[in-house]
């Protein structure tokens, strides 16, 4: 004699309620583009059967687990410096190349990194107009 019990309507729905649960965890994930699209997702349901000593009778415990992907990890490119004391700074670079500036969104000149260039003062002339013709 086999017995056959349906999962969605053990323990009241409650095992499928468990498995829904996690799956919609495992299917947000998924869908978020901050993770590795091609890892494997898991949906895990341990099932434990602890029988009494008569053995007709069992405590049944149901476990749902899910096993999602790590959001990828972000790069960024660090500037190390030593500023006027001596002490050794770090600044992210924002312009791509070390010395490089760089126009930002908004249409404001800025150094590799992110701060307001400074305008460039004109040079010193000694006076004399210069004839270019």
């Amino acid at each position: 004699m086999s017995m056959i019990i349906d999962l969605n309507n053990f323990a009241s729905g409650a095992v499928a309620e468990k498995f829904n649960i996690e799956l919609q965890k495992v299917l947000e994930n998924i869908a978020d583009p901050n993770t590795d699209s091609k890892k494997a997702r898991k949906v895990t349901l341990v099932v434990t059967l602890k029988p009494n000593d008569k053995r007709n009778l069992a405590n049944v415990s149901v476990e749902a687990k899910s096993s999602i992907a790590p959001p990828q990890p972000i790069g960024a490119d660090l500037l190390i410096d030593m500023d006027k004391n001596g002490r050794v700074t770090g600044a992210e670079l924002k312009s791509g190349i070390p010395g490089q500036m760089y126009v930002d969104d908004n249409g404001e000149v800025l150094d590799d990194k992110g701060r307001m260039a400074e305008e460039e003062k004109p040079k010193a002339t000694d006076g004399k107009v210069v004839n270019f013709k």
